[in-house]
C-alpha cells in the first residue's frame, strides 16, 4: 500500500496559456460527453445515464490510480470542500438532464453559458481575485456570441428554466471550489471524489429504473464515463495554472465542437446565425489569449 506522500500535490503555478489550452480541451471533451448523453437519454432513463456517467468516471479513476495509490486517493486536507464540490457537480448534472426533458437545447444552453459571468462575479468575494475591464468586456462579448447562436425565445418561460439556472450556478461554484482545492489536494484525490460522491448517490436508485442496455448502449455508457473522467482531470489541472476568471470565458468555446457534433451525430446543420455567433465567441477567446500573452510577455 502506498502512502499519501506518494500523491504529489502540485502547487499553483502562473501558466495561464497552458491553463487556457487545457480548459479548451476539457470543454471539447465535455461537448462529446453531452452529445453522448443526448443520444442515450432517448433510449434509457435519465437516472441510468447519470449513473453511467459517474460510475464510468469512478472506474476510470480506479483503473488508472488505485494500483499505485490505493486508499491514499481518499486522503484530503479539506474533506468538506471536496464533498461540497462533488455535490455541486452531481446536482448540477441532474438538474440539467431534467431541464432538457422540457426545454429546447437552445434555451438551456443560453442559461448555461452564463457560467463565466457567474464565475467572474463569485470569484471576487470567494477567491479575492481581481477582474480588469478588458476581461469583463470579453466575457460579455462572448456571452453575446452565444446568444446569437442559441437565439432563445423570450416568450413564455417554462418552470424548468429555473433548473437550468440552478445548473449554471452550481457549475460556476464548482469551478470556483476547484480553484480553492488546487494546491491543497492532489489532482487524483480531487478527481476521485468527483466520481465517488456521484456514484454513491445515484447507485441506490438503479434497481428501480434499470433498463438492460444492448452492446451499443454499454459501449456508449462506458464512453460517457471515460469522457467525464478525462475532461474533469484536465479541468482540475487547468485551475492550478490560471485563476478562475481567466479560464471562465473559455467555457464559450464549447459551442464550436457542439456545432460540429450536432451535425455529425444528429444531422443538425448550422445556419448563418450559428456561424456568426461562433465567430464572435472565438474572437472573444482569441482576444483573451492575446491579452494573456501580452501580460505574460511584459513580466
Amino acid at each position: 500500500m502506498q502512502t499519501s506522500k506518494d500523491l504529489h500535490i502540485q502547487p499553483l503555478v502562473n501558466a495561464p496559456l497552458q491553463g487556457i489550452a487545457l480548459m479548451v480541451a476539457a470543454f471539447t471533451v465535455f461537448a462529446g460527453l453531452d452529445a453522448t448523453a443526448k443520444y442515450l437519454v432517448q433510449f434509457y432513463p435519465t437516472e441510468q445515464v447519470v449513473w453511467a456517467r459517474y460510475t464510468g468516471h469512478c472506474v476510470f479513476a480506479l483503473i488508472l490510480f488505485w494500483p499505485r495509490h490505493g486508499f491514499a486517493m481518499l486522503r484530503t486536507k479539506r474533506l468538506g470542500t471536496q464533498i461540497f464540490r462533488s455535490l455541486l457537480l452531481f446536482f448540477g448534472t441532474c438538474s440539467n438532464f431534467v431541464a432538457l426533458q422540457y426545454l429546447q437545447l437552445a434555451e438551456t444552453s443560453a442559461i448555461f453559458f452564463s457560467v463565466p459571468l457567474l464565475v467572474a462575479l463569485f470569484s471576487v468575494p470567494l477567491l479575492g481575485e481581481k477582474i480588469g475591464p478588458r476581461r469583463w468586456a470579453a466575457i460579455f462579448i462572448g456571452f453575446v456570441g452565444v446568444l446569437i447562436v442559441v437565439r432563445p425565445d423570450i416568450g413564455l418561460i417554462h418552470w424548468a428554466a429555473g433548473l437550468a439556472l440552478f445548473t449554471a450556478i452550481a457549475i460556476a461554484l464548482y469551478q470556483i471550489t476547484t480553484r480553492k482545492l488546487a494546491g491543497v489536494d492532489s489532482v487524483i484525490t480531487t478527481q476521485f471524489y468527483t466520481a465517488l460522491v456521484g456514484t454513491l448517490l445515484v447507485t441506490p436508485v438503479m434497481p428501480f429504473v434499470w433498463q438492460a442496455p444492448d452492446l451499443t448502449g454499454w459501449l456508449l455508457m462506458a464512453l460517457i464515463g471515460a469522457l467525464g473522467g478525462f475532461g474533469h482531470w484536465m479541468l482540475i489541472i487547468a485551475h492550478r495554472m490560471a485563476p478562475a476568471p481567466i479560464l471562465a470565458p473559455f467555457n464559450y468555446t464549447q459551442i464550436v465542437p457542439m456545432i460540429l457534433l450536432g451535425f455529425l451525430v444528429f444531422g443538425d446543420l448550422p445556419d448563418s446565425w450559428t456561424l456568426s455567433g461562433a465567430a464572435v465567441v472565438l474572437g472573444s477567446g482569441l482576444y483573451l489569449l492575446y491579452r494573456e500573452r501580452r501580460v505574460k510577455g511584459s513580466t
